[in-house]
């Protein structure tokens, strides 16, 4: 692999009144995450970091690397695998990355409602709206408009005589709040670090966030990970920040396959499909065999994913394809295949991906009713 560097940021000096330790875990974990959670590698970068640009010079106290990894241990964040003998991350360092991930794209996004969707639906909601409407015998009477309900009844009475009926009584609207199920599709084919590019880091950043925000905020959603190379396969939370990129080739066809399987077994109204990809699918199965074209789109592939794409349609299930390369070419596809859903797309860049997924997650889910 291939690394870049850049100029350094002062926000990781010492004098910006962080403690030592502070410091060098803001960088650690972001190093833990370009390292798919390998602490060896992680630490052996945060050297060599440490090395080019003297950080632990700047510290008082003659804090220094050793102790910062001494650090680790002691708070709980790395620990020694009895079976590997190696010093792997905890589960505190697995939250601790959601939620840093959560906070690095929402820095610049507006949280939305705690713990729902709105929609159009209309009954017991959380948000009185100012429309009012007649009275029914399942609304909730706290919702009566007092106001317009007097009004509606001094049109046929009179001050001798008030006669409050059943028709005089109007209720506010209210926001209904709804649940939804969602599988976020991750693609870990060998494209996504290609030509000095790194696209998988972006990516699980953006899925660690996303658990974390469902887990945190909304409560009633249910959230489903399945990554995708040669063939798809569902995967954990708390598996994301190990996550890597592997020598394969990219069958979506059998990632929407499964996220559709896993979105039929919901029981909620709302179903959709995230996907974060570089838009080339180049390989499915077929008659048991892996049938693959790397040079191009090849239409037999290519086919078979706008057929899922349109079983995903007819299941209700929307499709928002977050497409992370720039080609012209592949983008045309991405376009083919969100006509074939009635879907989305995004096309993204990588320092946007973040906000375009968490923007769309919150935006209120609107329906009609009768």
């Amino acid at each position: 692999m291939d690394f870049k560097y850049f100029e350094w940021d002062e926000r990781f000096s010492a004098s910006n009144g962080k403690a030592p330790f502070e410091t060098l875990w803001d960088l650690f974990q972001q190093l833990l995450t370009i390292a798919s959670g390998d602490v060896s590698q992680a630490l052996r970068w945060l050297n060599e970091l440490d090395k080019q640009y003297s950080i632990t010079d700047q510290f008082e106290d003659g804090y220094g690397m050793g102790d910062f990894i001494e650090d680790l241990q002691e708070r709980g964040y790395i620990e020694q695998d009895e079976e590997s003998q190696q010093i792997v991350i905890t589960r505190k360092t697995e939250r601790s990355l959601r939620q840093r991930s959560l906070e690095e794209i929402f820095k610049n996004l507006d949280k939305g409602s705690f713990g729902s969707h709105k929609t159009q639906h209309t009954g017991r909601g959380l948000e009185r709206q100012p429309e009012t409407r007649r009275w029914n015998k399942n609304d909730d009477i706290g919702q009566i408009d007092s106001v317009k309900t007097m009004l509606n009844m001094f049109q046929h009475s009179n001050l001798d005589n008030l006669s409050l009926q059943e028709d005089d009584l109007e209720v506010y609207e209210t926001d209904h709040y709804t649940s939804q199920a969602t599988v976020l599709l991750i693609d870990l084919s060998h494209s996504m670090i290609l030509y000095g590019e790194d696209r998988i880091t972006p990516a699980k950043k953006v899925a660690m966030a996303l658990s974390e925000l469902i887990m945190n905020n909304y409560a009633k959603d249910s959230l489903d990970i399945v990554a995708f190379g040669n063939e798809a396969w569902q995967i954990s939370v708390e598996d994301l920040p190990y996550l890597k990129v592997g020598p394969y080739h990219t069958n979506t066809k059998q990632g929407l396959e499964l996220a559709r399987h896993i979105l039929q077994r919901k029981k909620y109204a709302n179903k959709q499909v995230f996907m974060i990809t570089d838009g080339k699918p180049s390989c499915m199965f077929e008659n048991g065999r892996l049938y693959k074209n790397s040079f191009g789109l090849d239409r037999k592939i290519v086919n078979k994913v706008l057929d899922e794409a349109v079983k995903c349609r007819r299941d209700k299930i929307s499709i928002t394809t977050f497409m992370i390369a720039s080609d012209p070419y592949l983008q045309s596809f991405v376009r083919e295949m969100t006509e074939a859903n009635k879907g989305k797309a995004y096309f993204a860049s990588l320092d946007n991906l973040g906000g375009y997924i968490f923007e769309d997650y919150i935006r209120n889910r609107r329906k009609n009713v009768k």
